[in-house]
């Protein structure tokens, strides 16, 4: 198929993000918003410009997941749930398009409406809004949602509700907020809010729900069938009350989606080859090219299917918890960096074809440049000189190996740092001046094979510097558990980044998160340079403002050495049936979320 991205991802990036800040002249209500400017689509669009609008119903996709689930609530913080689950049966007032870097258009909500200073904003519903089980979606339903979710429900949603100094109904379908602070990207953000229906939480413990009480919700998709820890089966609600939509046309095709879960990525993967799962990712390149030889391949009646794209890589590899006095200070956390050897440890995967993230935003035009910064990131960064770290400023790469297997120059770098920090080798060991040996235990959960690997090449080479370090792999329940609480030394990381990063990133990086359990700070960073780089980036004036800040946070963040990084995927590689289908045109953010299942559709040759 023909992928004509690169000058699309040009023309959304341009069309998005140059304008000035302020989407609106004067509050009036509109079909759709956007971070910058104005959205692309026009009130009158007939589908999102990658979709079918004539794809076909029916058919069905399985896929596959490597651990378990627990809980089929994806809104507490209580319990393991399969991430799937809040984007295909729940929705949100505004529905986001994969195509442009942050803009929203009406989903529930019919229009939004919002000042120039976006001090406010309202919602108001469509008529036609339904639940799964028919009862329409008021005001009450989205107040009680926004309450409940921002008090009660996942920490991800509290930031956003602290925020808020009023919500009010205003109208018979329209609800105000009115926030307490400057931030121009929460009118977007809460547009995005998942709605619940409040009568069903009647007497119940919304916090405490999982198997027992499975959400209401409003979205294509509804829970048909499930076996805790096993599968979760989803069906097309053929009531569905938005099919017509025009945000909806060519999307939500198959009749069911079902997912599978397996101990660990070999079963997973064999049970693919075996035909009884009809789509499969694959995130390791020598694997494409090597194992996918299988009958169904050769046969053409399982299809490889590569897809670009040009967000940002984020970071993916093993954080380090600076919670724990072991990796308290930076230039150990610098040495376990310089003993990673990352040349070697890609070479042995991956056949050394798999490019390595060079920093949180790497890939894209919100990631740093090398070299020192200049410009307006050197004068963001500059009244925090005192506290960031080496290279933040001057410049900073990550170490490069020769690939050898001992790695000679890293780890003698690797000693120097752990000696600037009191550690020193004394008869083979690591130690400090009182003597006691520098370990530390390595997280990982069940199934994660590959993982595995790379830790046991990496817990050889810290041998190398007198360190001990022990591998403990648990179940899925308890690794979340202990994540949650932040419960380890190191262990596996992957946070996904994108074109628009807002207020989410407080949620990542905040200094909240170094006490507060459940947000995905796993690394305890408290950085006031991070944060007041988020807070350019909620309220830049100009393009150039944001993408400066952006790229002076990801400087913070990738200097802040608290994360060994491994691969970056600027690429996704899907093999699938060949009856399931996906679009010529693919969107910027490429296969993320929005996009496999829900614009594919199923078709027989």
């Amino acid at each position: 198929m023909k992928r004509n991205l690169s000058t699309r991802i040009a023309a959304a990036i341009a069309a998005a993000a140059i304008a000035t800040a302020g989407s609106f002249a004067a509050a009036e209500p509109q079909h759709g918003i956007a971070m910058y400017g104005d959205p692309q689509l026009p009130p009158d669009f007939v589908a999102l410009p990658y979709v079918n609008p004539d794809a076909p119903k029916g058919g069905r996709i399985v896929t596959g997941e490597v651990g378990s689930f627990d809980s089929l609530n994806s809104y507490i913080l209580k319990g393991s749930v399969p991430w799937q689950l809040s984007y295909l049966t729940a929705e949100s007032l505004m529905g986001r398009s994969w195509d442009e870097p942050f803009s929203l258009y009406g989903l529930l909500a019919e229009s939004v409406e919002t000042p120039d200073d976006r001090s406010w904003v309202e919602f108001t519903l469509r008529e036609e809004a339904r639940f799964s089980d028919g009862a329409p979606v008021t005001v009450e339903d989205v107040l009680w949602s926004y309450e409940t979710l921002g008090t009660v429900g996942h920490p991800r949603y509290h930031g956003a509700w602290d925020k808020v100094e009023s919500a009010e109904q205003v109208g018979p379908r329209t609800v105000r907020f009115t926030f307490n602070t400057v931030d121009r990207e929460l009118p977007l953000i809460l547009g995005m809010r998942p709605i619940l229906q409040k009568a069903q939480w009647d007497g119940i413990d919304f916090a405490e729900s999982g198997l027992d009480n499975i959400p209401i919700t409003t979205g294509p998709y509804v829970i048909d069938d499930y076996e805790a820890g096993r599968f979760v089966s989803l069906k097309r609600n053929p009531e569905y009350w938005g099919a017509d939509l025009p945000f909806r046309r060519g999307t939500y095709n198959l009749d069911e989606v079902r997912m599978e879960f397996y101990a660990d990525g070999t079963a997973q993967f064999e049970a693919f080859k075996a035909g009884e799962l009809t789509s499969n990712r694959e995130f390791n390149a020598a694997k494409w090219d090597e194992q996918y030889d299988f009958p169904a391949i050769d046969s053409g009646d399982v299809v490889k299917s590569v897809i670009p794209h040009q967000r940002p890589s984020g970071i993916t590899g093993f954080v380090m918890n600076t919670r724990r006095d072991v990796f308290a200070d930076w230039r150990v956390r610098d040495a376990m960096i310089h003993a990673f050897n990352f040349e070697f440890i890609n070479q042995t995967q991956t056949g050394g074809v798999q490019p390595r993230i060079t920093s949180y935003f790497s890939n894209s035009v919100l990631g740093m440049r090398d070299g020192p910064a200049e410009g307006l990131v050197r004068e963001f960064l500059e009244p925090f000189a005192d506290e960031l770290l080496p290279g933040a400023l001057d410049g900073y790469a990550l170490p490069v190996s020769d690939g050898s297997v001992r790695n000679r120059a890293n780890i003698a770098k690797a000693i120097d740092l752990m000696a600037e920090a009191g550690w020193t080798v004394q008869d083979g060991v690591m130690k400090n001046a009182e003597g006691k040996p520098f370990t530390f235990e390595i997280l990982l959960s069940q199934g994660s094979a590959e993982n595995s690997a790379i830790m046991d090449i990496y817990v050889e080479a810290l041998q190398r510097l007198g360190v001990t370090a022990t591998i403990s792999t648990i179940d899925s329940a308890q690794y979340k558990e202990r994540t949650t609480g932040y419960d380890f030394d190191m262990t596996y990381y992957r946070r996904g980044l994108s074109l628009s990063p807002g207020n989410e990133q407080m949620l990542y990086w905040g200094s909240a998160g170094v006490t507060e359990p459940g947000t995905r700070n796993w690394m305890g960073m408290n950085s006031p340079a991070a944060e007041a780089m988020i807070d350019k980036i909620l309220n830049a004036g100009s393009r150039d403002e944001f993408l400066a800040a952006t790229r002076a946070l990801d400087r913070v963040l990738t200097t802040g050495r608290y994360v060994i990084p491994i691969y970056q995927w600027n690429i996704s590689r899907i093999a699938h049936a060949k009856e399931l289908k996906f679009p010529e045109v693919i969107p910027i953010y490429g296969d993320w979320i929005g996009w496999q299942p829900d614009v594919w559709w199923y078709e027989e040759d």
